[in-house]
């Protein structure tokens, strides 16, 4: 699930990777830019905004790219077999002579200058694991909306950057609110939290092979894809609907006992999550 803490471990594979080192092949597989050849620049950093990744390189270029739902980028030594999928799902390569980074299925790539890169960023809110991090700004974006479902409004980028389907579900929950819940109708103590805590969860995951918001070994996740197994705290059956306006699939999970606040009243006691895209 390509959330923050996702996106923020795959710039660092890549930072780690290229930053400082010449590139030595080049190979953009999207019509736009196949002709472009970065070969011979200096890669310079690779950078995590939000869900969006900023490789920067050499003469004032920066190729932006976005995983969404299926996207990844892969580290392989030369001369290592490349295991990231077919040949035909490949969209970018970038090598240098010791390590090759390959990317998959994204479908957003472009190659920009570096000084235009708030164009595809710029519309963010505070990155919950960037320098700008502002929890008052996050709160204030939030709040800016108060009919908006929490749920729906956690997922907006613009508000803050880098939450997604998974840590929606998990938030509310340990906020005690259904993702439902009007903004406005937060109690103002559970507000004032909401940021950092957000936040706590995205940094002690970024590390992490396997994401968890409980602690628990096998029991990684509270509410998401658990129906209709039974809550981790009340053994009350985990819920799931979808939320939103339909253009995507929204699986949105909570307990029914724990959180109050409005729910659906169709909702299914089993299904297999999927990965959705912000």
């Amino acid at each position: 699930m390509p959330e923050g803490d996702t996106v923020w471990q795959a710039a660092r594979r890549l930072h780690v990777a290229l930053a400082g080192k010449v590139l030595t092949r080049s190979d953009l597989r999207v019509p736009r830019f196949a002709t472009a050849d970065l070969t011979g620049r200096t890669v310079l950093d690779v950078t995590a905004r939000g869900k969006h990744l900023l490789t920067r390189v050499e003469g004032g270029l920066t190729l932006h790219s976005h995983l969404k739902m299926d996207g990844s980028w892969k580290v392989f030594a030369n001369g290592r077999r490349w295991t990231g999928g077919p040949s035909h799902q490949i969209r970018a390569i970038l090598g240098n002579t010791e390590l090759t980074a390959v990317g998959y299925r994204l479908p957003v790539l472009e190659l920009l200058r570096t000084p235009d890169e708030q164009r595809v960023v710029g519309h963010l809110g505070p990155d919950l694991l960037g320098p700008d991090w502002d929890p008052e700004q996050a709160l204030a974006n939030l709040l800016t909306d108060p009919a908006r479902q929490l749920g729906e409004a956690l997922l907006d980028q613009r508000n803050l950057a880098g939450i997604g389907n998974v840590y929606k579900s998990e938030l509310c929950f340990l906020l005690g609110v259904t993702p439902w819940l009007p903004v406005g109708a937060l109690p103002a103590d559970r507000a004032a939290k909401l940021p950092e805590l957000a936040k706590k969860l995205l940094e002690a995951n970024r590390e992490r092979p396997v994401r968890t918001t409980t602690g628990r070994r096998g029991q990684d996740l509270f509410v998401y894809g658990r129906a209709p197994r039974p809550c981790l705290r009340c053994r009350t059956a985990v819920r799931v609907a979808e939320q939103g306006d339909g253009s995507r699939e929204r699986p949105t999970y909570w307990c029914p006992n724990c959180q109050t606040g409005p729910a659906p009243s169709s909702y299914r006691g089993s299904r297999t999550p999927r990965r959705t895209t912000n």
